[in-house]
């Protein structure tokens, strides 16, 4: 089944940002090319049914199992040893992407209390956006009697722009509610 967001942007928005940019080919056009959802988890060290419970929860959400993320080097003022779990990661691609993207513009942003726009400003130049959530009950997956702790997350989402403008014109045709400054 063909993502909603994925029509979106092959019918409507790949002609707007053709006229908008001057690009002469269609392919020049910048795309999304990957979301990654991380979460750290400083006290899973010790803890491993906390690793547990937020990559389940992580799952619920991304719609994809997560991934493990562990230590490179042992640090002794984090008490922490290499190869210890410090986090899960999800990276999506295609139609779980789209998926994802929709909801999160559509159900979970609008959930956050007193919203008023995610900020225009957390580009890295090269088009890549990156926003930080504070929890994990906006998502309409989640269950509030089913959690354990609330705890936020990092969402990444990888463009082919090459600019800024580029990747803001890109997910503002998507739909992302930025703030206007």
């Amino acid at each position: 089944m063909a993502q909603r967001l994925k029509k979106l942007y092959v019918q409507n928005i790949v002609p707007r940002l053709l006229e908008q940019f001057q690009y002469k080919n269609q392919l020049q056009a910048p795309r999304i090319d990957k979301i990654v959802i991380n979460r750290g988890l400083g006290d899973a060290s010790q803890n491993a049914k906390i690793l547990d419970s937020s990559l389940k929860e992580l799952t619920i959400i991304a719609g994809q199992k997560g991934i493990i993320t562990r230590s490179k080097k042992a640090i002794a003022g984090f008490k922490l040893r290499q190869k210890m779990p410090v986090g899960v990661s999800v990276t999506l691609r295609g139609d779980r992407m789209y998926g994802f993207l929709d909801r999160l513009i559509n159900l979970a942003l609008p959930r956050i209390r007193d919203f008023q726009g995610i900020s225009p400003k957390s580009f890295d130049g090269h088009g890549n956006y990156s926003l930080g959530l504070d929890e994990q009950l906006m998502f309409p997956e989640i269950d509030y009697d089913k959690i354990d702790q609330v705890r936020g997350m990092d969402i990444s989402i990888i463009t082919t722009s090459k600019t800024d403008q580029e990747g803001f014109a890109l997910l503002k045709e998507f739909g992302m509610p930025f703030k206007t400054i």
